[in-house]
């Protein structure tokens, strides 16, 4: 089967402005789209009699909540469906690949038990069961107590940074897996000029959540965000072309729900930071944008994984 790509838009902030003028009905058409694609995926997994569907995205993407509204949206359609995620196959501290200086590193697929993933993604085609590991974060080890699986005739999916990598999935059936690659495929300008492409709405997207949900300042996310995108070359990127589509997490009114949050992110950034400039220049992009109130978003709304209270 040809993969479904969707090519990037270009879309004036202008325009933008102007639909966030009529907030509620500008929102309520952007939901729906994204709603739309989810469904149209969860139709064509169906379509093909997938049993697997690895799906993955570079950070701040929306891959875990996208994940979860995909395998919801099979189960509407009369299909068991569940989510995996990689992070519980995490290997324990010890026995992380490590950085040049010494660092843990998270993004090197070494750092999760491939063997066992290809193991129970084999055992839920062969059986319909498996058992999964738990993995605690805060100790950074497997936890002793394993979940029990029931996919029956089901469908899966399985999300995480490496899912398209090639390795994860080597003992199954091409035939059975779906391959999803999730991503932003909307951009920004201002007088014909390109301002907001997707990395920087994805660098908003998480400095908002890091500072409204983990207690990181925006200094730690920006000192972060190059390794991330280095990693996203490295581990996630280059297993792009796998994929059998590409889906849009893309939402038009966002850039107007992030613009109030993200201005007042560089009062929390010293002046002499390495990282100050950087942030304002963000923030100077995001301030073409027309306020919309983050209260404004829907509870079941993806973009609550970044926006939430």
């Amino acid at each position: 089967m040809a993969a479904i790509w969707i090519p990037k838009r270009l879309v004036e902030i202008g325009l933008v402005n102007t639909a966030a003028e009529n907030a509620a009905s500008f929102i309520s058409h952007c939901e729906i789209e994204y709603e739309s694609r989810v469904e149209a995926a969860a139709r064509e997994v169906l379509l093909q009699k997938r049993s697997i569907v690895m799906l993955t995205g570079p950070s701040a993407s929306g891959k875990t909540t996208t994940a979860h509204k995909l395998a919801d949206c099979i189960q509407r359609l009369g299909h068991y469906s569940c989510v995996i995620s990689l992070d519980n196959f995490f290997k324990n501290l010890e026995d992380y690949p490590r950085l040049p200086d010494g660092s843990k590193d998270y993004e090197n697929v070494d750092a999760v038990d491939v063997p066992l993933i290809n193991r129970c993604l084999a055992e839920l085609l062969e059986k319909g069961r498996t058992r999964i590991p738990d993995f605690d974060f805060l100790t950074e080890h497997r936890k002793a107590e394993w979940s029990d699986l029931e996919l029956g005739g089901g469908v899966v999916v399985v999300e995480g940074i490496h899912a398209l990598n090639p390795a994860l999935s080597a003992s199954l059936p091409r035939s059975k897996v779906y391959k999803i690659y999730a991503g932003l495929r909307e951009e920004y300008s201002h007088k014909g000029q390109r301002v907001l492409p997707t990395r920087d709405i994805r660098l908003a997207r998480r400095m908002v959540r890091d500072y409204k949900f983990r207690g990181h300042s925006p200094e730690k996310t920006l000192s972060m965000w190059d390794n991330v995108c280095t990693g996203e070359e490295q581990y996630i990127k280059v297993f792009k072309p796998e994929a059998d589509l590409l889906l849009d997490t893309s939402f038009s009114y966002e850039i107007c729900c992030l613009a109030p949050l993200v201005t007042p992110l560089t009062r929390e950034i010293p002046e002499h930071s390495p990282y100050a400039e950087r942030l304002y220049e963000l923030a100077g992009a995001f301030s073409l944008c027309s306020p919309i109130d983050d209260n404004l978003v829907p509870k079941t709304s993806m973009l609550q994984e970044f926006l939430g209270e």
